[in-house]
């Protein structure tokens, strides 16, 4: 006779059934028993509007009260500069022939920037390239810093955890402005007057790209912050809406401020046929 033997569950198995029994466990004690309500200082109400004005929570920073933003907005500069200088000075020099993991991905970022830069602005990839490649390292690293929930005490003595810094209508508009300024001073340069006049006519540029960076990113912090608000929903749902809000803003928006800049880049700096021809025919005198 053939004995069969059971197999035993693994270490990984038992501890991802205990964790299912936890967690059932914790529903249940949230929908049968019900849990007491934490006291808040402010309502949904509020809560929801501070989301989007900053009127009351605000944070001490050297003496002067700004919006949660304004702190979030430093710190996400300065990690992104000290990691930009250690990449720069320990890792970039001894980037090898045949990539690694790491290299790989970093090339692989900076080439869909100078790819999206070479597609739409083809006259003038250099600086825009770069431009693209600073904002919108700076728009997903800066979406995703909410996720960390670095806690914050106001000037009202309450605990809050920073929020994303382009959540503020004062930061997107601020990303807005710079981007048309580029374009603008882009068109200047490389087209003369009638450049700079030909982008001065879509004065909605700015409006357009703040608000939709703005709009994008509110939407997910009122619905993060109404998930978080009621007991009975601040458990679990909130990790999934959470990081499942965050990361799909974060890309979505990255790529399509980078994408309109480009856009937007390439039509400011595009030269006539006029000007292409002459410029060939100069470049044929002189050879």
């Amino acid at each position: 006779m053939c004995l069969r033997e059971k197999k035993k569950p693994g270490v990984r198995g038992v501890i991802l059934i205990v964790w299912l029994c936890l967690i059932a466990a914790l529903l249940t004690a949230i929908f049968v028993i019900g849990l007491p309500s934490a006291e808040k200082h402010e309502t949904i109400k509020e809560a929801m509007l501070d989301g989007v004005l900053h009127e009351s929570n605000k944070l001490s920073f050297f003496g002067l009260e700004v919006n949660p933003a304004v702190v979030s907005a430093y710190v996400v500069t300065g990690i992104l500069l000290v990691i930009a200088l250690i990449l720069r000075i320990f890792v970039i020099p001894r980037f090898k022939y045949v990539p690694g993991k790491f290299q790989s991905v970093v090339e692989a970022v900076t080439e869909f920037f100078t790819g999206l830069a070479e597609k739409n602005s083809p006259h003038k990839p250099g600086f825009v390239g770069a431009y693209i490649f600073s904002v919108g390292i700076y728009i997903f690293f800066g979406t995703c810093f909410e996720l960390f929930g670095i806690q914050a005490v106001t000037t009202g003595g309450h605990s809050i955890s920073l929020p994303a810094p382009i959540a503020d209508i004062n930061g997107a508009i601020a990303t807005g402005v710079t981007s048309y300024l580029v374009i603008l001073v882009a068109g200047f340069v490389v087209r003369g007057v009638k450049g700079g006049l030909s982008v001065l006519k879509d004065f909605s540029l700015p409006i357009s790209m703040s608000f939709r960076l703005f709009g994008a990113l509110l939407s997910g912090l009122l619905v993060t912050e109404l998930v978080y608000y009621y007991t009975s929903l601040s458990f679990v749902l909130p990790v999934i809406v959470g990081v499942m809000f965050t990361l799909l803003h974060a890309l979505i928006q990255t790529y399509v401020l980078t994408t309109l800049v480009s856009i937007f880049y390439g039509e400011a700096t595009e030269l006539k046929p006029e000007k292409i021809k002459n410029k060939k025919t100069k470049k044929d005198d002189s050879v």
